[in-house]
């Protein structure tokens, strides 16, 4: 699969498509994959638009993305991450009224969300405002990162 790395202020990224859409976006943690032999256009602009939105320069993601696997409600629930606005939150009892689920069950599917930092799972929340959980990266620590981080540049805009 098609692939580009980038450093970010929380690791390395990784970032996956299938020739036509993103697919999926991880924490590498590793080596770097050898420039430009499996880069595509869907991974380059995926990562340029990552670089964009770390240097306070992008707010919303233009990208084409699929969801390769997940049931019906995890995409629900990605598709409504997808809508939270830069600097804001959501928590788990918020997305399962939407949704129709539950909380717990949107936190399952938080974890399990392909595409983080470009469906922001890292803005949903726990009652009360609470940070519990965080798949990617260094976990909580992370999430609290680039909370912090969107909530100075949503006061830019």
């Amino acid at each position: 699969m098609p692939a580009s790395e980038l450093d970010s202020p929380t690791g390395r990224l990784r970032v996956v498509s299938d020739g036509a859409a993103l697919i999926r976006v991880t924490w590498s943690g590793g080596a770097p994959v050898p420039p430009s032999t499996e880069e595509d256009a869907v991974s380059r602009e995926t990562a340029a638009q990552l670089a964009a939105y770390f240097a306070g320069r992008l707010t919303v993601f233009d990208l084409p993305a699929r969801f390769t696997a997940g049931s019906a409600f995890e995409v629900a629930v990605w598709r409504a991450m997808q809508s939270i606005p830069l600097g804001e939150t959501r928590s788990y009892g918020d997305l399962a009224a939407v949704t129709g689920g539950v909380a717990r069950a949107v936190g399952g599917a938080c974890g399990r969300n392909p595409l983080p930092i470009v469906v922001p799972c890292h803005r949903v929340v726990g009652a009360g405002g609470r940070l519990v959980g965080f798949s990617g990266g260094a976990g909580v620590a992370t999430k609290q990162w680039l909370l912090d981080f969107e909530l100075g540049q949503a006061r830019l805009f």
